[in-house]
Parts: structure tokens; C-alpha cells; sequence
């Protein structure tokens, strides 16, 4: 089992920076990936960005260039950076890790965190 718990979450005005963490820990803990997704008000859970074992990333088209996805050398925090925030990027943001090479879609998740909401205002 794997235990992912986030935090930095809160409220921002549009524009501006939080950083969210994910502690990740469990007594058989090897993902190969572990990523960020985020569920708005339609429900919907998307892939934000996600980090393979070998270090390649991948950021989905609406946060590239703004978001940053990063992890400590002991794979045990993961980090997502959030700059130029927008209202659209209002959500509650999970932590994930699976099996897989990459954690881009939810069938790719294995574990989930809490959830950490995020809002940004206008």
C-alpha cells in the first residue's frame, strides 16, 4: 500500500503562485509514476502533469508553460508548482502513483491522495 497525503492548497487571486506537495510513504512503495490531476466543477478527473521514474515529464496542454511537476531524490515528496494561476484552474488537486510508465489518466492511478482544493478568483 502506498499513502499519498498533499498540502499547500488554498486561495489565490488570478495571476498568482501556490505549490502543492504530496508526501508519499507505505511499506511497498515503488511506483513509476506519480502525477497530479485535478476535478473542477464538471466532475471531471483530468491529468495535470506526471513525472516517470527516469525523470520525463508531461504537462497537459492548458497548464504547460505555467505548471512545473518535480519530486524529491527519494521519490518520497512530489511537488507542483503553480504559477499565472487562472480561475479556470479552480479545482480540488489529487496526488497520484501507479505502475506505469506514466500517470497521465486516471486508469493509469493505482493510489490516490485526499485532495487538495485550489481556488483562484478573478
Amino acid at each position: 500500500q502506498v499513502q499519498l497525503l498533499e498540502s499547500g492548497g488554498g486561495s489565490v487571486q488570478s495571476g498568482g503562485s501556490l505549490r502543492l506537495s504530496c508526501a508519499a510513504s507505505g511499506s511497498t512503495y515503488s511506483p513509476y509514476c506519480m502525477g497530479w490531476f485535478r476535478q473542477g466543477p464538471d466532475n471531471v478527473r483530468e491529468g495535470v502533469a506526471s513525472i516517470e521514474s527516469s525523470g520525463s515529464t508531461w504537462y497537459s496542454d492548458s497548464v504547460k508553460g505555467r505548471f512545473t511537476i518535480s519530486q524529491d531524490n527519494a521519490w518520497s515528496t512530489l511537488y507542483l508548482q503553480m504559477n499565472s494561476l487562472k480561475p479556470e484552474d479552480t479545482a480540488m488537486y489529487y496526488c497520484a502513483a501507479g505502475p506505469g510508465v506514466a500517470c497521465t489518466v486516471a486508469p493509469d492511478v493505482w493510489y490516490w491522495g485526499q485532495g487538495a482544493q485550489v481556488t483562484v478568483s478573478s
